[in-house]
């Protein structure tokens, strides 16, 4: 009875390609979903910009500004799917998070009651 299964290098190689190809589609899908939420929170807030700051091995950080102000952060897998979806919304993206572009971010009592938290008797001194 012949063996129908591939045996050797050819196999091992035609492996490798499938797991490669099945990685490629899951990082394809994850910018997908990633661009849909950039976009969804450019179309809520008149536009954005956008950083992406790097966490080491739990990806990277993409945060959002709004036109109106108002931000958001989202973590990607890892840094190239963050700048893969940010090109893909057509958002522009900044090196640093300072200047102008941070000066466009709107806080109100709750961001500020969070920051200050530590210093005034927060989670951080209990």
């Amino acid at each position: 009875m012949a063996d129908k299964q591939q045996a050797g290098p050819a196999a091992e190689q035609n492996s490798g390609q499938r797991a490669e190809q099945k990685t490629e589609r899951k990082a394809e899908r994850k910018v997908a979903r990633l661009t849909k939420r950039i976009n969804g929170f450019a179309t809520a807030h008149g536009g954005a910009e956008g950083q992406i700051a790097y966490l080491g091995q739990r990806g990277a950080r993409i945060v959002l500004v709004g036109e109106d102000g108002n931000w958001g952060d989202l973590v990607a897998h890892s840094y190239a799917i963050a700048e893969k979806a940010a090109e893909r919304a057509g958002i522009t993206l900044h090196e640093d998070f300072d200047g102008e572009f941070a000066a466009k971010v709107r806080t109100g009592p709750y961001e500020w009651t969070r920051m200050a938290g530590s210093q005034i008797g927060g989670p951080a001194n209990g």
